[in-house]
This record gives C-alpha cells, sequence and structure tokens, in this order.
C-alpha cells in the first residue's frame, strides 16, 4: 500500500521491519486519517502467543526508539491478548488472533459512513 503523507514512510518502515524481524503474522496497514483525527495510519499485526505479541510490542518500541521515533505510549502489556503502540501519528496494534478476529479493526476502519 502507499502511504499518501511520506513524512511517516521512515517510521512505518520501523514499524514493518521490527513486525517482520520477530515473525509478526497478518500484517496490515490502514490509513485512517480521513476517518479520524486520531492518527493517519494503523498498522495490525498477530502474533501467535502472549509472549509473542508482548515481544512484538517491545521490539517495535526499541526498534522505534533507536531511530529516535518515541512512542507516546503503551497499552495492553499486562495480559497482552492486544497491545497498542502510540505513535501519535501511527498506532500499531499487535493481538492474538483470537482478539483480533473478535475486534475486527480492519472492518471496522475501512467501513465508510452512511
Amino acid at each position: 500500500m502507499t502511504l499518501t503523507p511520506p513524512e511517516y514512510t521512515p517510521l512505518l518502515n520501523v514499524i514493518l521491519r521490527a513486525l517482520d524481524d520477530l515473525k509478526a503474522q497478518q500484517i496490515t496497514i490502514l490509513e485512517v486519517g480521513h476517518l479520524t483525527s486520531l492518527a493517519d495510519v494503523m498498522v495490525i499485526a498477530s502474533g501467535t502467543s502472549s509472549r509473542h505479541v508482548r515481544s512484538l510490542a517491545e521490539h517495535v518500541r526499541d526498534s522505534a526508539k533507536l531511530q529516535q521515533f518515541r512512542p507516546l505510549g503503551i497499552e495492553g502489556e499486562g495480559d497482552a491478548e492486544w497491545v497498542l503502540v502510540d505513535f501519535e501519528q501511527v498506532i500499531v496494534h499487535i493481538m492474538l488472533p483470537s482478539t483480533r478476529h473478535f475486534y475486527d479493526l480492519e472492518r471496522l476502519w475501512q467501513s465508510q459512513p452512511a
């Protein structure tokens, strides 16, 4: 997917590389800036276990920090069914497959208002 705002490409590249490094599954990139002011892009990925989800989130955070991208916050590390890493313009959701299926963020954020 080609993203319109080029200023997010370096951060997205770091995030995607970090997810790929630790074998995240079903990585999806959604442009949501036209739907919300929360972020311009959401990255959604799955991990195979709570430990994997937690490790993926930590690796995304640490890889981004090495490139001078600081997250505003991280939520959900405790039970690690769904960990959110907020970089303001890019929000990363890393979930267990069952959690991802239940919340179906791809469907939610691709919906167009009636």
